[in-house]
């Protein structure tokens, strides 16, 4: 039998219009170098989402979700139960108030928020303190402490203030006793940065460490296969590396290293154009 005569016993039995398997196959062959494509950078962004991979070849989203959804291609996920992180039940509203919820925060080092959480590893616990700075998404500092207390919020801190050289005008972080402490909110003000603190009980004032913590947990791997403190370690300064540095924001369009360098040559180009 003939492929024509093929094609159109296919078609009528199909209640297609002939034309139509021709299109198909056109489109397969159109389709299919941008699924490898897909393939590649879900190979080394396990996670990555439709939008992510769209920013990342440069193709329009609807036509990446269109081909993902076809072939079966989806991003890995699943439920990490070992973190968490304490509330602060029980202690009074602090003296500080939200001082960043009318800021134009339009360049870096404007505000940097605080915040932390746990890990339930191996029937302990292992904390994890990071500081953002809000404009350019970026981790500048963190810490890792087999204790949660002032010194480790300080830690994170401190390191964000080695990184990037500078202090911010606003450091921004839930009413949590280690943030209220001496060490930290005190130790701030005498640098002169503005302390501010969310409302007790609204974690939604601080959305983008509540966005961090979220995507970080899922993406860290599976923390039971690790056998000591310095492995998990390891993996904590490795998805903070790959979160800074390699995994595209998608509201940036870019990671947030690439970010903040951009916005550095902008700020760098008017000075030398005054």
């Amino acid at each position: 039998m003939s492929e024509k005569l093929n094609k159109s016993l296919l078609a009528e039995k199909l209640s297609i219009s002939r034309s139509s398997l021709y299109y198909e196959s056109k489109m397969d062959i159109k389709d299919e170098p941008i699924r490898n494509e897909i393939t590649d950078v879900l190979t080394s962004n396990p996670f990555y989402g439709h939008k992510r991979i769209a920013i990342e070849l440069k193709i329009n989203k609807k036509r990446i979700l269109r081909i993902m959804k076809k072939y079966g291609l989806t991003p890995k996920t699943r439920k990490n139960k070992g973190f968490s992180k304490p509330s602060d039940i029980g202690l009074p509203e602090a003296e500080y108030r939200n001082e960043i919820a009318d800021v134009a925060i339009s360049a870096s080092n404007i505000v940097w928020c605080g915040d932390f959480t746990y890990i339930r590893f191996r029937n302990s616990f292992f904390y994890l303190a990071t500081v953002i700075d809000v404009y350019t998404r970026e981790i500048i500092g963190f810490a890792v402490s087999r204790r949660h207390n002032r010194f480790l919020v300080k830690a994170a801190v401190l390191d964000a203030i080695k990184k990037r050289g500078c202090l911010p005008e606003y450091f921004h972080s839930d009413q949590g006793s280690e943030y209220q402490s001496y060490e930290h909110a005190e130790f701030l003000t005498t640098l002169g940065v503005k302390v501010s603190m969310s409302a007790k009980g609204s974690p939604w004032q601080n959305p983008h460490k509540e966005s961090f913590y979220s995507q970080f947990k899922l993406e860290l791997g599976n923390i039971t296969s690790f056998e000591n403190d310095g492995q998990l370690a390891e993996a904590i300064y490795r998805q903070i590396y790959y979160y800074n540095n390699q995994r595209i924001h998608t509201a940036l369009k870019m990671s947030p290293k690439q970010f903040y360098q951009l916005a550095a040559l902008k700020v760098d180009g008017l000075n030398k154009s005054v």
